[in-house]
């Protein structure tokens, strides 16, 4: 790609090579790694912090949902709105430098109440990447690349938690839980540096040719265009839906397998590690390249593949977590996974696609807001609170296989909702 770029605000433009939107998509997907890791390596400690605490497991959905996800989503807004108007580049790097820092730091936590409160701001640190990195990234590639290129950087998400696991069993096996938090954060410092040092930062618009400075519009007009966009509202609601499920398998996964199949945790590490790592990249940059591929045709296939991914992936939660052998219920994950991860750049494209050009990185945040609120908090805790009430007094440590099977199944009820989005985006979609 070759195009005119530069600050907004009359400075000099600079010209964009191909070559360099590839080095930032690559710089922007290592940083939302980073961030995966962090948030991550909290799933495969969950056992060795729940018995050094004494806590139930409703406590540790706490953790691992609310704890995180209720400030990450409040801070995601006010971040989003001052993104949409400032250096999107500067927002990121202090928010990973921020966020990695406070990650090593629950490595020195001594109570459980310590460890939530870090926790919280952790949320907080890593609410300015996903926002202005989806903007960023849609002003260095235009709309029919979009998809194929918000793809790359949703792998950040398979990437990160692959490396947390392998690096979170390994760890756990020759160290203890608070050292994997020390190994966790550190790097990101070094990373914020770079980002901070090498991005430039384009006028929004770029992708385009539309670059003309126009004041981002205030929050009250840009909920309300929203709202009238209902392929917006369906595509949220049916991502919120997906990431119940998807939030609930990959934070309870570990203790799942520890429990019911009695796995080591080097073990747990490297399959699901392995099986996240590729099967959930190759299924991201293969959703994204079919989307764009198809939607050059129709840009219903947009949302239409999501739909049918979504669909597709129910047999094979049930597999994994009713199967008796735990070779077959990995070996059921790899297409659970690999379905799950190709709705994510298209639905990321179409977030950004369907607001217009100031409403960018606040779109983003408050699709972050409702999807991170019910997926990331309500899915992991609900997972906790079955296990403790309802199929833990049934089955006892076997209670976790139904308690995960109960929420991973309720992810296929997004295929109705995107379903419904594919039939209004030629009406909504701005570009």
């Amino acid at each position: 790609m070759s195009a005119a770029g530069g600050e907004e605000g009359g400075q000099t433009s600079h010209a964009v090579s191909g070559g360099y939107a590839s080095y930032v998509l690559a710089l922007l997907s290592l940083v939302y790694v980073v961030s995966f890791i962090d948030r991550q390596i909290l799933a495969m400690l969950m056992e060795p912090i729940k018995h050094e605490f004494g806590v139930s497991d409703t406590a540790m959905g706490l953790l691992t949902g609310f704890a995180f996800v209720l400030f990450y989503t409040l801070a995601g807004i006010p971040i989003a709105r001052f993104a949409d108007r400032a250096s999107r580049k500067g927002i990121i790097a202090v928010s990973l430098a921020a966020w990695s820092v406070l990650t090593a730091a629950s490595g020195l936590v001594r109570s459980f109440a310590q460890l939530a409160a870090i926790r919280v701001f952790v949320g907080i640190g890593e609410a300015g990447c996903n926002p202005s990195a989806h903007s960023l990234i849609s002003d260095y590639y235009p709309p029919r690349r979009r998809a194929t290129a918000l793809s790359v950087y949703a792998c950040g998400v398979y990437v990160g938690s692959a490396i947390a696991f392998l690096a979170g069993g390994w760890l756990l096996t020759r160290y203890d839980w608070r050292t994997a938090f020390f190994v966790a954060g550190l790097p990101g410092l070094v990373l914020a540096i770079v980002v901070g040092l090498t991005v430039r930062e384009l006028p929004r618009g770029h992708a385009e040719g539309r670059t003309g400075a126009v004041a981002p519009a205030p929050l009250a007009e840009v909920i309300r265009f929203l709202l009238a966009r209902r392929a917006f509202v369906l595509i949220v609601f049916g991502t919120a839906v997906q990431s119940l499920s998807g939030y609930a398998v990959i934070n309870w996964g570990p203790t799942f397998l520890a429990r019911v199949y009695q796995m080591s945790w080097s073990e747990i590490g490297a399959s699901l590690g392995w099986v996240i790592g590729i099967g959930g990249t190759f299924g991201a940059l293969l959703g994204g390249r079919l989307a764009d591929y198809m939607g050059r045709r129709d840009v219903r296939w947009y949302m239409r593949l999501p739909a049918l991914q979504s669909l597709l992936a129910v047999p094979f939660i049930i597999g994994f977590t009713l199967f008796a052998k735990p070779a077959h219920a990995l070996a059921s994950f790899v297409p659970f996974y690999v379905l799950t991860a190709m709705y994510v750049g298209p639905m990321f494209a179409m977030v950004q696609g369907l607001v217009e050009l100031r409403m960018r990185a606040t779109a983003a945040a408050i699709m972050l807001f409702i999807t991170n609120l019910v997926g990331l908090g309500v899915g992991p805790l609900l997972v906790g609170v079955l296990n403790d009430r309802v199929f833990g007094p049934l089955y006892g440590v076997a209670g976790i296989r139904y308690s995960l099977l109960t929420v991973g199944v309720l992810g296929g009820l997004s295929s109705l909702l995107f379903w419904s989005a594919s039939r209004r985006l030629r009406d909504e979609l701005q570009v």
